[in-house]
């Protein structure tokens, strides 16, 4: 599916990905399943692959998503990584729309996404609906951050500096030059089209946009951003303090982050499964005498 907000097509996405998207769909019952992440752009399997599934309901209440990591074996031996982030399609479009104080839903899905499962054609409208309402947030308030007239780029690097700044993330300078140079292809000329459905006027002259928002709207917009801006670190602390107690799989997604980054495996046990928070000093007891071991053998 491709909708008006310049979200990747779903074809082309491997075999292995589609599956596991229908698996998770069916232990859900969703109405759809985004995928997104590097591993869209480079469709490699490698590392953690990150999906989105929605499903119905009323909106919310509290934090969301509910996160969980799981590993699925394949038939020739290899295995397959996922972060699963789980909410209700009601709760993800009201994000989009930037109705709610939320940043992170229309800031991430105004990057590429594929939407590689939806329940029928009633579902893939709503997600369709909701990823151009993040659209049209993020480049309002691009515009309204931005000067009257630049490139395109320039609307969108300053678009997540500030969402960067915002949320309780660490991201190397730079980082945004980075998202648009890999992501060239969905971003240009993305931006006009989503400002003129929010209603403000866009015109072009070679690479330099001119964009005539009214300093009402401007002001409002900017109002907006501010109450969200203050409110970003507090809500991505909740977050991180809910997921310590629900992040399902945590401490087999944990390890296996240290051992992708140290090269030292640590026992997982049904109680450090269960368990991560407890089990944390033994884990980290283990790490260490391992480290120790391995330099010990090395220096020898």
């Amino acid at each position: 599916m491709t909708g008006p907000h310049g979200a990747a097509p779903s074809r082309g996405i491997q075999p292995e990905v589609r599956d596991i998207a229908g698996t998770l769909a069916r232990e859900a019952n969703a109405l759809a399943v985004l995928f997104y992440g590097s591993n869209l752009r480079t469709g490699s399997l490698e590392g953690v692959l990150d999906f989105y599934v929605l499903t119905g309901g009323a909106r919310e209440k509290g934090i969301w998503p509910r996160v969980s990591y799981r590993e699925f074996d394949q038939a020739d031996g290899t295995r397959l990584r996922a972060k699963i982030a789980t909410m209700n399609m009601a709760t993800f479009a009201h994000a989009a729309s930037g109705t709610s104080r939320d940043t992170t839903i229309w800031s991430r899905f105004v990057q590429p996404c594929a939407a590689i499962w939806t329940r029928d054609d009633a579902a893939a409208r709503k997600l369709e609906a909701a990823l151009d309402d993040a659209a049209q947030t993020a480049a309002l308030l691009a515009a309204a951050l931005g000067p009257p007239s630049a490139p395109e780029r320039a609307y969108w690097k300053g678009l997540f500096r500030a969402t960067y700044k915002a949320e309780l993330r660490v991201e190397a300078p730079g980082r945004e030059a980075q998202i648009l140079d890999v992501n060239a292809s969905h971003f240009d000329g993305l931006l006009a089209p989503a400002l003129e459905r929010a209603g403000v006027p866009v015109s072009q002259e070679g690479d330099m946009l001119h964009v005539t928002m009214a300093e009402k709207r401007r002001a409002e917009v900017l109002a907006w951003w501010k109450k969200r801006q203050r409110l970003g670190k507090p809500i991505n602390l909740l977050r991180l303090a809910k997921a310590t107690t629900t992040f399902e799989g945590a401490a087999r997604y944990g390890a296996w982050k240290l051992e992708r980054h140290s090269g030292i495996a640590l026992e997982m046990t049904p109680f450090r499964e269960r368990h991560p928070i407890l089990a944390a000093p033994g884990a980290a007891l283990e790490y260490w005498r391992k480290k120790r071991t391995r330099a010990a053998s090395e220096d020898a």
